[in-house]
């Protein structure tokens, strides 16, 4: 079942502005990271602690988040970075326990056990984040048991009037390596496929964060060995765009801020209407070097200048680039 608006009660709907700029566009800030970000820090440095964590987000939530619409923060080591956000920057907290157990099959979901969406609600964000790792062609039991869990989560959020941003993240079960050749043959399948089981009402999401439907380096045009043309690969982002009614805003994946623009022109050149972004490494990943090497300062140096001038870019590709959300919901 789609539908043909996304109907917001008036506190998701204020909630939403406050995470959106003028022109109803989301062009948020995510340094929810955790276990990935302590092994960035370690791997320039030997080692880190919870404290270095915490201080890397506080520095990236004061000194860029005057360039973003919201910032999306963990409970964990960002609620501190929380009140250092400028003013009018909304906040998005994730609910996901960090990364899965490997030696289970499906990538299962988990909570943060000391957390709910109203304790999240009382630390003061103005959505709930959940990150969803999926594989449309896994095992019909593990899908179920992701489907129930979502129901769950989307359930808690509308009771407590709380925006739900669902995240989701493909993979192939039968495969480890997601940026291979041999899976970016799968990805416009796994991608768009999950975007469309998780538009259905039962679910009660009100934005979707995603990946974009092609891995660019295996495009005509941006990498020497490619698996799709530019017109099979636009074909895809229009059906991407296609697939959902909800207003769906873009990941950047990891990759460099300068592929992550391009990535964004050819969307709207294929007509996608995405409406924003929720950008993270893209945007400050460079800024560990100078934290680990040689300490706040420094970081605060090349946040005021590169960080910054990432975020400005950014902003100026999301102004020609992306569509309000405004026109998805009544």
């Amino acid at each position: 079942m789609r539908r043909d608006n996304l109907r917001l009660s008036t506190k998701k709907r204020a909630a939403l502005k406050k995470m959106s700029n003028e022109s109803g566009i989301i062009a948020a800030l995510a340094i929810d990271q955790r276990g990935s970000l302590e092994k960035m820090i370690a791997a320039e440095k030997g080692s880190t602690t919870a404290q270095e964590i915490t201080t890397f987000k506080e520095l990236v939530s004061e000194e860029l988040t005057p360039f973003a619409s919201a910032i999306l923060l963990d409970p964990e080591y960002g609620l501190p970075a929380s009140k250092r956000r400028d003013s009018d920057a909304g906040l998005l907290i994730a609910y996901e326990k960090t990364g899965y157990d490997q030696a289970t099959p499906g990538r299962l979901p988990d909570l943060l056990p000391d957390w709910s969406v109203e304790r999240i609600q009382k630390a003061g964000a103005d959505a709930i984040k959940f990150l969803l790792y999926y594989d449309v062609d896994e095992d019909a039991a593990i899908n179920h048991f992701k489907h129930v869990f979502i129901e769950r989560i989307g359930t808690e959020c509308l009771a407590l009037d709380m925006p739900f941003f669902l995240e989701l993240v493909s993979y192939d079960a039968g495969h480890n390596d997601m940026n291979s050749k041999a899976y970016a043959k799968q990805k416009p399948h796994k991608v768009i496929e999950m975007m469309k089981e998780f538009s259905k009402p039962e679910y009660f999401v009100d934005v979707l964060k995603v990946e974009v439907p092609v891995n660019m380096s295996f495009v005509e045009g941006f990498g020497e060995d490619f698996v799709f043309t530019e017109k099979q690969a636009l074909a895809f982002y229009k059906e991407q765009s296609e697939a959902t009614d909800l207003p769906f805003i873009f990941l950047s994946g990891g990759v460099t801020a300068e592929r992550f623009q391009e990535t964004l022109r050819f969307a709207k050149k294929a007509g996608s209407r995405f409406n924003g972004v929720l950008c993270g490494r893209a945007t400050w990943k460079d800024g560990i070097e100078p934290f680990a090497r040689e300490g706040e300062e420094a970081t605060r140096s090349w946040l005021k200048s590169v960080g910054k001038e990432n975020l400005e870019k950014l902003n100026r590709v999301l102004e020609v680039t992306a569509s309000s959300w405004h026109d998805k919901t009544k």
